[in-house]
């Protein structure tokens, strides 16, 4: 009997470390890799992700295919589970577009206007200075509010909501520049955006966006992060510790403003953000002429005096979007997106109908570069044009 319970416990252990090697060396794919172009990008991102470790979803649509589709890694050191199009990740900033589109619904419908002042939906804030800032420099870093939140305080920096993050707006006595005049790209002020929803819409700012949302749009289980929310398929988030070489922890609890929606909050996948990208396109929750409003340059980010975010030749932001509009290439749209240990990139190419998505648990990774390497390789097949 021993011998027979021997041999089951080394048979274990023995499929144990079996299903550990493959999971640190299979990939989820559902790519045609003898495809040269697909297998181009495949292997840019093979030398970006080592099997075993944090690393990415990764999806390119062009037209209405999904060309290239893959992940790399894993979403979680402790569970070893592998990335694929359906894990979910943080989409940090991504998510800023989300919110812009709610306040352009809300203003079509006549709930309120992007020509408000923030004075108007605040009428709490006893700040003079709030009836010079309109929704309109909100939505496009432009209102000249500071940064002035309390980072010292190490408890309010990884627990704040949004109401506690942009609180101190209340009070502010000066502006870094008049609004409209400069860039400042600057998280509080979405999250202003996340008290406008509610107040003018009515309901919950989770349930609007739920409804109005994500819903319409087929994104059925995307969703806001809350401490201990049960989020589906979701990854953990690392840093890499180059003093231990090992990738460590860096998300809720660690990292500061974490817990914010209306700026970066979101949680989704790579295949549910093509669903938001075909109801962008079909104009299904905007009309096309304030989709184009929010595509089109408000403001030039390069040469900002008090930002280095996108601070780069050639690129505007419009509302929720930036624009890069660079020689020899067509309008790209996209958005970044940095949250603790979480790294995303969002592209989209408009005329050419190129959607592609770069969503990460790691943060040793530089999604412009990312970016670079795929615009090279879109351009070289003649996707560009």
């Amino acid at each position: 009997m021993k011998a027979i319970i021997k041999s089951k416990l080394l048979l274990s252990i023995t499929l144990s470390i079996l299903l550990t090697f493959i999971l640190m060396n299979t990939s989820s794919c559902s790519s045609n890799i003898e495809d040269p172009i697909v297998e181009k990008i495949d292997n840019f991102f093979l030398s970006l992700h080592t099997p075993g470790a944090p690393g990415a979803a990764v999806l390119v649509m062009k037209g209405d295919s999904i060309i290239f589709s893959k992940g790399y890694g894993v979403t979680d050191l402790d569970t070893m589970t592998p990335i694929d199009e359906n894990t979910f990740f943080n989409i940090a900033s991504i998510s800023k577009q989300f919110s812009a589109v709610a306040l352009m619904m809300l203003s079509a419908e006549g709930k309120l206007s992007l020509d408000d002042t923030v004075a108007k939906w605040f009428p709490e804030f006893k700040s003079p200075l709030m009836k010079q800032i309109t929704l309109r420099h909100l939505l496009s870093h432009t209102s000249g509010i500071p940064d002035a939140r309390n980072r010292a305080d190490r408890h309010f920096a990884t627990t704040a909501t949004d109401t506690n993050s942009y609180a101190y707006i209340a009070n502010i006595e000066k502006l870094n520049f008049m609004p409209g005049a400069g860039y400042e790209y600057m998280n509080p002020t979405y999250q202003l955006m996340y008290t406008i929803i509610e107040r003018a819409s009515g309901i919950k700012f989770d349930t609007f966006m739920e409804q109005r949302i994500f819903k319409p749009s087929g994104m059925a289980e995307s969703t806001y992060f809350e401490p201990n929310k049960r989020i589906p398929r979701m990854t953990r988030a690392y840093n890499f510790d180059k003093e231990t070489g090992k990738y460590v922890v860096y998300d809720y609890g660690e990292a500061t403003f974490f817990a914010t929606k209306a700026d970066g909050g979101l949680f989704t996948s790579v295949n549910e953000f093509v669903k938001w990208e075909i109801a962008i396109r079909n104009n299904t929750l905007i009309s096309e002429e304030m989709r184009k409003e929010a595509h089109s340059p408000k403001i030039e980010t390069n040469g900002s005096s008090f930002s280095d975010y996108q601070n780069m030749p050639h690129t505007y932001y419009g509302y929720g979007w930036f624009i890069e509009e660079s020689d020899g290439m067509p309008q790209k749209v996209y958005h970044t997106g940095s949250n603790g240990g979480y790294r995303a990139y969002a592209g989209r190419f408009p005329d050419q109908k190129i959607l592609y998505l770069y969503f990460s648990n790691k943060s040793d990774v530089n999604v412009n570069e990312v970016a670079k390497n795929l615009d090279t390789i879109f351009k070289e097949a003649g996707w560009l044009n």
